[in-house]
């Protein structure tokens, strides 16, 4: 295995947004790298706001002018595609069409030596597809950087069914030299990154559709709860939802129909209105100037109990407890089956049932049911969901013991999983497929995520941190509630009880 050397021509093809900025890596790592597009002027425009980028750096202090210039000369007009030959590596960015990926590598083919690597940049197009009809297949390969090139580490290096495995071992090690954190993919609908991700704009658009809050307040638990870098709402008016929604139904469509993909029809009332997100003005929220966005839902202040029961192991919330202690309120800690008491209230981390089937199963009539936080010592922001059958006063000491411990309480309607559980046990559940499909190894899709998504933990490192048997409780739960397979509980999951006690 070695890194492609700073020798070795680089050829890009595509001159917009992803295509120069690949452009821009490899250039800073020393290859002389040729530009190329079928439109001259598209070319110059691209080097344009390259050169643009590069000068910010030099202007933060955090590139030199001799370096910034020296990029610059290395990254080199090409007015015709016989100006490539010379290229060891050809990376394709041009338009996300099978055909017109197609026609480029033949032409490409017929124009290289039998050395040179032919990559697509695609992020949804099969690389068993683009190589198929070629002369040499093994030579194709999957380079999948994320936008923008430049600053987001991650490169998804993704096999094709004829792709040669030590073709795959050197662009890892390039992408791993270009300062990149590369990960291995088999080529299948989404790779890593597109695919793993899908639950976390699918169970919150459920959770939405089913009315249990508000998309300002659903954001902010996400972010504030679990520390998502954006929520799945805004995320989603960020990447635009003609991008997003195609996105699903291609994966949907290329997986023949599975549940877990399926399409939401509030994305697409969405684009059928043109309310595409940021780039059009609006979304799920009003990109106008002076547009006003409405906060999320906070309870009021309630008073708190002076004491509260610790009944057995809470989980992941044993650090509420201590807060609570720090707080002022007397904790006694007692045997029973991982729940807090508080006057008229019995306080439990949601288990994927609602709130109100689970009183009725437990005989628990005062239940108020807490979400999941990435980190209970130090959440400030808590979604909380009451059954049908807790009175008023007991879900005002809840809220007020939440409150003591100094965290902000936002009602969820009571829905199955509530909102960060379900969406965090699905992107663990979808990451496991992953694994038990061979589509990447567990490390890689862990590393995927969290560079590729600003994920605060990969999905399969989350679960565990949780317990794969609260995960499948979880998922069993959503399963039984919905009678959906789109909640079945991935079979590598299920193999990892045996490895807890």
């Amino acid at each position: 295995m070695s890194a492609l050397v700073s020798g070795v021509d680089v050829a890009v093809i595509g001159a917009g947004t992803m295509g120069r900025g690949i452009a821009q890596v490899a250039a800073a790592a020393g290859h002389t790298v040729f530009l190329f597009d079928s439109s001259a002027d598209a070319v110059a425009k691209g080097r344009q706001a390259m050169a643009k980028d590069l000068h910010f750096l030099v202007e933060k202090g955090k590139l030199a002018d001799q370096e910034c210039q020296a990029i610059l000369d290395r990254v080199r007009p090409a007015e015709k595609l016989e100006d490539l030959k010379t290229a060891g590596l050809v990376i394709e960015a041009v338009i996300e069409n099978l055909e017109v990926k197609r026609d480029l590598f033949r032409r490409l083919e017929a124009l290289l030596g039998p050395e040179a690597i032919l990559a697509t940049n695609t992020s949804s197009i099969s690389v068993t597809a683009v190589a198929a009809g070629l002369a040499r297949p093994e030579r194709v390969v999957g380079l999948h950087f994320f936008n923008p090139a430049p600053r987001m580490a991650l490169v998804e290096v993704v096999s094709g069914l004829a792709t040669d495995p030590a073709l795959v071992d050197d662009l890892v090690d390039t992408a791993r030299a270009w300062g990149k954190v590369p990960v291995r993919a088999r080529s299948t609908p989404g790779f890593i990154v597109n695919r793993v991700a899908r639950p976390y704009y699918a169970e919150p658009l459920r959770v939405l559709g089913e009315r249990a809050g508000s998309l300002e307040t659903l954001d902010a638990l996400l972010r504030e709860s679990c520390r998502f870098p954006m929520g799945p709402f805004e995320l989603m008016d960020f990447i635009g939802h003609d991008v997003n929604f195609a996105v699903t139904c291609s994966v949907f469509d290329a997986t023949f129909g599975d549940r877990r993909f399926q399409p939401s029809l509030i994305q697409q009332e969405l684009v059928l209105a043109g309310r595409l997100g940021r780039k059009s003005g609006r979304g799920f929220y009003d990109y106008a100037s002076g547009a006003a966005r409405a906060a999320p839902a906070l309870l009021p202040p309630h008073t708190a109990p002076t004491r509260a029961s610790m009944l057995g192991d809470l989980g992941p919330m044993n650090a509420l407890a201590d807060r609570l202690s720090v707080a002022g309120v007397d904790v006694e800690r007692m045997n029973g089956t991982g729940a807090l008491v508080a006057g008229a209230a019995m306080l439990a981390l949601t288990d994927g049932r609602t709130a109100t089937q689970r009183s009725l199963d437990e005989k628990l009539p005062n239940l108020v049911l807490i979400d999941l936080a990435l980190d209970y010592a130090g959440v400030k922001h808590l979604g909380v969901a009451r059954s049908d059958q807790c009175s008023d006063q007991a879900f005002g000491d809840a809220v007020g013991l939440l409150q003591a411990a100094g965290i902000q309480v936002s009602p969820i309607d009571d829905v199955a999983g509530m909102l960060a559980m379900r969406t965090v046990c699905m992107l663990a559940n979808e990451a496991a497929d992953a694994v038990v499909q061979g589509i990447a190894s567990r490390a890689d899709i862990d590393a995927a995520m969290r560079y590729g998504t600003n994920y605060p933990l990969g999905p399969l490192e989350w679960a565990a941190r949780l317990g794969f048997r609260r995960v499948v409780a979880v998922l069993d739960n959503l399963r039984a509630h919905y009678g959906e397979e789109r909640y079945r509980v991935s079979p590598w999951l299920r193999r990892q009880l045996a490895t807890e006690s």
